[in-house]
C-alpha cells in the first residue's frame, strides 16, 4: 500500500521499551530473543506496532503487559524517537522508545524467550536496540543526579546501605552511603519510617529503614550532578 498523493509507502510506527532494573547488584535490561528473520536469535527490546486507537505511552504499557507480562512498572517516560531510514531492513519503521523502571524487589514472571541481561555486557542485539538501551541507561544516570527517580529503583522501604547499592549499580561507580543520605535528605526526598531492619545472625545495631516521600518523578535540584569518587576517597 502506498500514499495516493506521494506514491510512497506509509510509515510504520512502533513503540519500544528499555525496561531497566537493578538485579543481583547490577543494572539489567529486559530483552527477548527473536525467533524469525531479520536478525533471528538476536535480542530485542519489548514492544510492537502502535495501534490507531492508542497513544504511544498507552501502547507500550499494553505491550509490556501482553508480551512480557511486566505490569508493575514504577516509572515510564518517553526517551527519544529513532527514525533513521535504514534502522531496520525493508519498509521504513520509526520507533518511539521509552525508559521504564522496575523496582528491585519485584521479580516479574517472564516468558521462556525473555531474560534480564546486564547492560554492561549485553548480548548481540537486533537493529538499533543496543543503542537505545545505552541511551536509556544514560538518561537514568543523569536523572539520578537532579530528580527523585531513585524511588522507581527502590523497594517501598529500605536501608541507606541498600539504597546506596542501587544507586551504585545504576551509576556504574560506588557512592558513599553517608553522602547519599545527606544529599537526598537535604532535598527532602527521604523520610525515616521509625522502624529498623531485622537484625542479622551477626547481631549488631539494626539499620534504620527509610522511604521516598514521593512516588512520582520530580526535578529536585536542576543543577546537581552526582560525580564518581576522587582517586583519594569516596563520595557522590
Amino acid at each position: 500500500m502506498t500514499d495516493a498523493t506521494t506514491g510512497t509507502p506509509p510509515l510504520v510506527h512502533e513503540v519500544l521499551a528499555a525496561v531497566l532494573q537493578v538485579r543481583q547488584g547490577s543494572l539489567r535490561v529486559l530483552l527477548w530473543e527473536r525467533a524469525l528473520e531479520p536478525h533471528a536469535h538476536r535480542w530485542s527490546l519489548p514492544g510492537g506496532r502502535l495501534r490507531a486507537d492508542e497513544d504511544v505511552e498507552a501502547s507500550i504499557r499494553r505491550q509490556l503487559a501482553e508480551k512480557v507480562d511486566v505490569r508493575q512498572v514504577a516509572h515510564v517516560e518517553q526517551l527519544a524517537v529513532f527514525s533513521a531510514p535504514d534502522r531496520v531492513p525493508g519498509p521504513r519503521v520509526v520507533a518511539t522508545a521509552f525508559l521504564s523502571l522496575v523496582p528491585s524487589h519485584l521479580d516479574p514472571a517472564l516468558p521462556p524467550d525473555t531474560e534480564w541481561h546486564e547492560v554492561s555486557a549485553m548480548p548481540e542485539t537486533a537493529f538499533d536496540h543496543g543503542a537505545i538501551v545505552l541511551r536509556a541507561r544514560n538518561r537514568l544516570r543523569a536523572k539520578l543526579s537532579y530528580t527523585n527517580i531513585g524511588f522507581a529503583l527502590a523497594p517501598p522501604v529500605f536501608t541507606v546501605s541498600a539504597l546506596r547499592s542501587l544507586y551504585s549499580a545504576a551509576l556504574g561507580y560506588r557512592v558513599s552511603a553517608t553522602n547519599l543520605q545527606r544529599v537526598l535528605s537535604r532535598r527532602g526526598l527521604l523520610e525515616p519510617t521509625g522502624e529498623t531492619e531485622r537484625p542479622g545472625r551477626s547481631g549488631g545495631r539494626p539499620a534504620a529503614l527509610f522511604r521516598f516521600l514521593e512516588a512520582t518523578m520530580a526535578v529536585t535540584d536542576p543543577f546537581a550532578v552526582l560525580k564518581p569518587p576522587s582517586p583519594r576517597g569516596t563520595g557522590t
